[in-house]
């Protein structure tokens, strides 16, 4: 396991050994980081926040409990994960909130999904597997798997493969350039297909 001594890690935090934390960083009470991630500099994790295998979290980001993050999620640099439909510091009657008043809603980031630098995704929402969240947008909705999703707010522009490029059509199927995985569109909603 690579903690940078600059690092802040709870003890309750649950490491991989193969992880690596950079300087700078905080990681929160029983939040828990999987085999293989790397999570970069200045970045916050909060407590109770699951982050699986071979994720890539970039520098300055800011995930918010009870966010998730399947195994082969990238989350470029500033993202902002919230966790909270109705931000107020203080009550209607001027008290300072405390934890009691307010529950936390999380962000869940599927499997080979990728957020884009400096995206806020607005909880509570999902983003479904292999999609990608275009640099700068705000995800306000949930986004379908294999959906490629841009702006503010952000809205379906396309699909991508595995591969993170556009899907091409071929006339009949919609295809990853790179990987040659092919896909059909049903209702705005992508099957993958077996190849032919």
């Amino acid at each position: 396991m690579g903690v940078h001594p600059d690092a802040e890690v709870h003890a309750t935090a649950s490491l991989a050994e193969s992880s690596v934390i950079w300087a700078g960083t905080t990681v929160r009470e029983h939040a828990v980081v999987g085999e293989r991630s790397s999570i970069g500099r200045q970045s916050y994790v909060g407590p109770g926040v699951v982050i699986g295998d071979d994720c890539k979290i970039q520098n300055q980001a800011l995930i918010y409990e009870p966010a998730v993050l399947e195994d082969g999620v990238f989350v470029g640099p500033a993202v902002v994960f919230t966790n909270d439909k109705h931000p107020r510091a203080i009550t209607p009657d001027g008290r300072i909130k405390t934890a009691d008043d307010w529950s936390a809603v999380g962000v869940t980031v599927r499997r080979g999904a990728s957020i884009g630098a400096g995206s806020v995704c607005v909880a509570p929402v999902e983003v479904g597997q292999w999609a990608t969240v275009a640099a700068g947008s705000v995800v306000a909705h949930d986004v379908p798997a294999f959906a490629l999703v841009a702006g503010v707010p952000a809205r379906l522009i396309g699909w991508v493969g595995p591969s993170g490029h556009r899907l091409v059509s071929d006339g009949a199927t919609l295809v990853d350039p790179v990987t040659g995985d092919r896909f059909e569109e049903h209702e705005s909603v992508i099957f993958p297909v077996a190849n032919r």
